[in-house]
Parts: structure tokens; C-alpha cells; sequence
């Protein structure tokens, strides 16, 4: 199973980039990233901070799941980022100008509650098809997490879906992996990880806005070092 990165067409994709871009959710300079390695661009999808933009967020979501083709009966958003990405685009896909469908969603909290109705999930019983909600996949913790869950309550991890696919390998530079977390999920588990964008949508808005033309060549070597063309 090889995860799923071109859902959308070209355009709507580009859309999604300038709206990161616009919203202060993706930036360009020096950052240091997880792993350690310094980054020319960085993506942190809980700047989504306002109705305004969290409802268009959610449409990308949305329609990002719909061309996906994949058959779902719930969605699932893992603690702490999942839960409003789950949320919104439960809503969004609820519209008569989406997908028209009252989806149930779920959650699960960090820590066990002891008290009410207890355990640590909260919203719709889990079963059928789930699709596991998030924003990106670094080390693919959340999303073995989520699976587990999932499996336990009787139900199917159908997919992945996230905002941004980093088509980056993981590891040292002594030692790095042959395949992006995202490759490695979506082998792991058998199953597809959908992503609204990707570096490659990255690039080519670094191409086409000269605005942004002192971006392009950092980025570019960055990815020639860690990329990988098929995510």
C-alpha cells in the first residue's frame, strides 16, 4: 500500500499552500525542526487559530476526502490536534454543498477519565471505517496510537488524512531511512494516507510566486537532501 498524495487537482492544492502561506501557518527563513535538522520552511497547523480559518481548513479537508475515493463510516482525531481537525470536518462534510452526510466523530483523551462515563474516548462509538484525522506525520506515533484504539473497539482504520505530506525521510544524516514517515505508515498499516499537500505543492508555488524566489534554491537543496519524489 503506497500512501496517496494527489487527491485533489493541482490548483486546489497550490489554494491550500497560499492559504497556509496567508494565515502564517507555513513560513520561510531558519527553523529547527523534531528530528534536529534545521529546515527552510516550517508548517504548524495549530496557527489555524480562528473560526474563520479553521472552517476553511476544514473545507479542504473535506473535499481533500471525498477525491480521495476512500469508503468511510466515522472519522477519528487523535489528542490534542485531531480533535478540532475531526471536528470541523465533520462539519463541513455535513453541508448539503459537501459531502450532504451526518458523519459521526470520536476522540480519545490523553489520560484515562476515572469518573462519569470513564475510558478515554469521547463522541461516537467507534466502528466501521475510520478515517484517523491529523495535521502531519512526523514519527507516525500518533497514528500507531490511533490504530490500536481503533482495532480495540471492533472497528477498521480505513486512512490517513492529514494537511501536509513533508515527503522527508527520517533518521541521521549518518543513517537515514529509505522511505518518509508517511511511506512508512501507510505500509505499515496497509492502508492510505491522504494528504491535501505536499512539499511538491510547495515548490511549485516557490516557482511560480517571484515574491518568493529567495525561498526556492534553500528549499530545493533541502529537499534534494531529504526528499523523496513518491510519497
Amino acid at each position: 500500500m503506497t500512501a496517496t498524495t494527489t487527491t485533489i487537482d493541482t490548483s486546489r492544492r497550490t489554494d491550500f499552500v497560499k492559504f497556509a502561506l496567508e494565515q502564517g501557518v507555513l513560513k520561510f527563513g531558519e527553523f529547527q525542526v523534531k528530528s534536529g535538522r534545521i529546515s527552510p520552511y516550517f508548517f504548524n497547523a495549530g496557527l489555524f487559530n480562528t473560526g474563520a480559518s479553521v472552517g476553511q481548513l476544514a473545507d479542504f479537508y473535506a473535499r481533500t476526502l471525498m477525491a480521495s475515493g476512500v469508503h468511510f463510516d466515522m472519522l477519528f482525531g487523535p489528542a490534542y490536534k485531531g480533535i478540532p481537525l475531526a471536528t470541523a470536518t465533520a462539519t463541513a462534510l455535513s453541508r448539503p454543498d459537501m459531502a450532504g452526510r451526518d458523519v459521526p466523530f470520536a476522540f480519545n483523551r490523553k489520560e484515562a477519565k476515572d469518573h462519569g462515563e470513564g475510558g478515554t474516548l469521547v463522541g461516537a462509538p467507534l466502528a466501521g471505517k475510520v478515517v484517523i484525522i491529523d495535521d502531519v506525520i512526523t514519527a507516525g506515533t500518533s497514528v500507531g496510537e490511533s490504530v490500536k484504539i481503533i482495532q480495540q473497539a471492533g472497528a477498521e482504520p480505513a486512512a490517513v488524512l492529514i494537511a501536509l505530506d513533508r515527503m522527508e525521510v527520517a533518521g541521521p544524516d549518518h543513517a537515514l531511512s529509505a522511505h518518509s514517515a508517511v511511506q512508512d505508515v501507510a505500509q505499515r498499516y496497509g492502508m492510505p494516507v491522504i494528504s491535501i499537500a505536499s512539499l511538491t505543492d510547495i515548490m511549485r508555488l516557490l516557482e511560480q510566486d517571484t515574491s518568493l524566489a529567495d525561498h526556492q534554491q534553500t528549499v530545493a537543496a533541502y529537499r534534494a537532501r531529504y526528499g523523496v519524489r513518491d510519497s
